[in-house]
């Protein structure tokens, strides 16, 4: 994006903000004060367009801080305006071009952000958290000023603001559905899993026949529905979480056995014909060369297995479980039109498949860091 655009885009943001002192603010048939009846209201506007006129001015990386300030005081109008219930459910054309004005700002200033190339390495991490970190708050003002500002029922969507009280409320029942799905279900079908693919893995690396006949059975099983498992996992394993920590081992364990034997394979012949010269052993040479050079092969199957098994136990527990699980909560409390936990329980998910994931690639930078995709 050039400066010329950059400037257009707060100019059109700060003339978003001006008409809203001539449009309507809400479409409710019961009288609304007019934002130039509202001290603080009309004082946000001057400052809003100001910052954005400064921002326009001075164009360049620096103008993303009036952008921003600008783009923060237009939100707070908007969620101030929305604790009107006249405009709550109504809003009207006025209201609208806020939300335009900080959809656009923030927008202008997270792709200068993302065009930015600094030489430090600490600036590049901070950049790397700071962008997706800003797009995702950018994303729920809008769900939220969207949901709330249209009226949308909550029982079709509700607002973030919604699902994280409800959330903060139902904190013992989450941290239950926690302990009952990712503790025993995940972690436990994890390790089963990703631990029996990688042992498989190297007797199939060490024994070529065995190779040559798991890999078709793999491809045939990774293919099997997940919905066709988890009902024969819980009839054979019950509906505790035995039956789920099964499902997750089976969902795991192929894509453990593809990475790692792909991997275990990866050593050049000079490498191995070093470890022959040397008189080295098998087990040597497992542990010297071709388990260092399949790690990034098996982290990588890692990874993937960190959503697979999250997403396995959950679908397992709408087919049997007890009364407890995020599964369970997500399948009941959908049927009682409570949408507001559905989405709580959809958070908690996320949360932990996030976090998991993340000390997974940690793990992997923290063992792979001769690897040179972890050096550049």
């Amino acid at each position: 994006m050039n400066a010329r655009q950059l400037r257009l885009g707060f100019i059109l943001a700060a003339v978003s903000v001006l008409l809203v002192l001539l449009l309507p603010m809400s479409l409710s048939s019961e009288p609304v004060a007019a934002l130039m009846a509202r001290p603080l209201m009309f004082l946000l506007t001057a400052v809003v367009t100001l910052l954005f006129g400064i921002a326009a001015g001075i164009g360049g990386a620096i103008a993303i801080v009036f952008g921003f300030a600008g783009a923060i005081c237009a939100a707070t109008m908007t969620l101030l305006l929305l604790r009107d219930p006249g405009i709550a459910g109504s809003a009207a054309s006025g209201f609208w071009m806020i939300v335009l004005a900080v959809w656009l700002a923030s927008g202008l200033c997270v792709m200068v952000l993302a065009a930015l190339k600094p030489r430090d390495a600490f600036t590049r991490r901070v950049l790397d958290l700071a962008i997706p970190l800003l797009f995702g708050i950018v994303v729920f003002y809008l769900w939220e000023v969207l949901v709330r500002g249209a009226g949308v029922p909550a029982v079709l969507l509700p607002s973030p603001s919604a699902a994280a009280a409800k959330f903060a409320s139902s904190l013992p029942v989450l941290s239950g559905d926690f302990v009952q799905t990712f503790i025993r279900g995940v972690l436990i079908g994890y390790v089963i899993g990703c631990g029996a693919g990688l042992l498989v893995a190297i007797l199939a690396h060490r024994f070529e026949f065995l190779g040559r006949g798991l890999l078709p059975l793999g491809n045939f099983f990774s293919a099997l529905p997940l919905v066709g498992i988890a009902p024969i996992m819980v009839m054979w394993f019950g509906f505790d979480w035995p039956s789920k920590a099964a499902v997750v081992a089976l969902v795991t364990f192929f894509p453990m056995l593809v990475n790692a034997l792909a991997g275990l394979s990866a050593s050049g012949h000079i490498e191995r014909d070093l470890m022959r010269s040397y008189g080295a052993s098998y087990p040597q040479t497992l542990a010297k060369l071709y388990l260092p050079a399949a790690l990034p092969f098996i982290f990588n199957a890692l990874k993937i297995n960190a959503t697979l098994a999250l997403i396995g136990a959950i679908v397992a527990e709408f087919f049997g479980t007890p009364t407890q699980g995020i599964g369970f909560r997500i399948s009941t409390e959908a049927g009682r039109m409570a949408l507001d936990m559905v989405w709580a329980e959809i958070a908690l998910a996320a949360i932990a498949g996030m976090v998991f994931y993340g000390l997974v690639a940690l793990a992997e930078r923290a063992t792979t860091f001769w690897h040179p995709s972890i050096r550049t």
